[in-house]
């Protein structure tokens, strides 16, 4: 079958109008959009219950019209979402394939055993987004196939920094599982040799943080060496990126993060917390620097010793930039393609 013959109905929160970080249904969707398919959207209201109601509204009527239903399907209360759309997909009899994100699903795959098995064994294809869940899937016995998360390289300038200094950016929303705090405790333990250190917080509040982080950086008395922005757009933050050398990812749960793709391709140093899918993305001291997670002094010590090793630093850059176009769309596409061709 020909893309423009395909309709695709693509279930996930699509929130970026209501000031939230753009999802993968706000990426994937116009890409394969792009490529001719006709799709279909729901999970546009910010108000959860109703965004819910559309979702099964939309699944129930739209859903019967169309080839393909594609659920983001999320680890935490999300999980319910994707999984009764794809029970709703079901018994309407249309193909259904959850495409797997969280970095904590492999716990909801203990948790919820029964469910999970409602879901993903009935999915005309389970879609994981890295190697990590398809690790943790399969060990599970749940067939998966890996079609990564995808960038448009061309909208990433690429910058070789070969004296980096201490100028530090972290790119997510502010969420206790993603640990902004971390970043902080970092630029604190850099001050007392570098007092040029600085470091700018990207991202919206999704659950309080970003008021606590506040309080946490005037009690630690570094406030004046920290700026935070709110959530801005892509385009913003690249052009951002520029007065920065280091990108931090202090999370505590992690899949395969776009914003560390991005963050490879824009020849930032990427230093990150070795957790779920993170090891399965970077490479250690080859493309990237890997810490414990929670360990805000490894993590300063990882970017002292990239600051004084020349050598070290256009390794890591080159390499990191060779990995993200690997994940470039025009490659990650003939994945989606040869997927919903069948």
């Amino acid at each position: 079958m020909r893309p423009n013959t395909i309709r695709l109905l693509y279930i996930g929160n699509k929130l970026n109008k209501d000031g939230f970080t753009p999802g993968v249904i706000e990426t994937l969707g116009p890409h394969l959009q792009k490529e001719g398919y006709n799709v279909s959207y729901a999970g546009t209201y910010k108000n959860r219950f109703l965004r819910f109601a559309e979702m099964l509204w939309e699944t129930l009527t739209l859903g019967r019209k169309v080839d393909y239903i594609l659920i983001d399907t999320y680890s935490t209360s999300a999980f319910w979402y994707a999984y009764f759309c794809g029970r709703l997909a079901k018994i309407i009899r249309t193909k259904y394939i959850p495409i797997l994100h969280g970095g904590d699903l492999p716990s909801r795959l203990k948790r919820s055993k029964r469910a999970c098995d409602k879901l993903f064994k009935n999915s005309y294809a389970n879609v994981a987004v890295s190697g990590y869940l398809n690790h943790e899937f399969e060990k599970a016995g749940y067939r998966t196939i890996i079609i990564p998360n995808s960038i448009d390289i061309s909208k990433y300038p690429f910058r070789l920094r070969e004296k980096p200094r201490p100028k530090l950016l972290w790119v997510r929303a502010f969420h206790r599982q993603y640990n902004p705090f971390m970043a902080a405790d970092v630029l604190a333990n850099l001050l007392y040799s570098y007092p040029d250190a600085e470091l700018c917080m990207v991202g919206p509040d999704k659950d309080g943080s970003m008021e606590e982080f506040r309080k946490y950086i005037r009690l630690k008395g570094i406030e004046n060496k920290v700026k935070i922005t709110g959530k801005l757009s892509k385009e913003e933050w690249v052009v951002l990126s520029e007065n920065y050398d280091f990108f931090l990812n202090t999370t505590n749960v992690d899949n395969t993060p776009v914003s560390v793709i991005e963050a490879l391709a824009l020849g930032l140093l990427v230093v990150s917390t070795n957790v779920g899918g993170i090891p399965y993305l970077l490479n250690h001291k080859k493309d990237a620097y890997l810490v414990e997670s929670q360990n805000a002094q490894q993590m300063t010590n990882a970017v002292i010793e990239i600051m004084h090793n020349s050598e070290l630093v256009s390794q890591l850059i080159l390499n990191a930039r060779k990995k993200a176009e690997s994940f470039g769309w025009e490659k990650v596409k003939k994945n989606w393609i040869e997927l919903l061709a069948v």
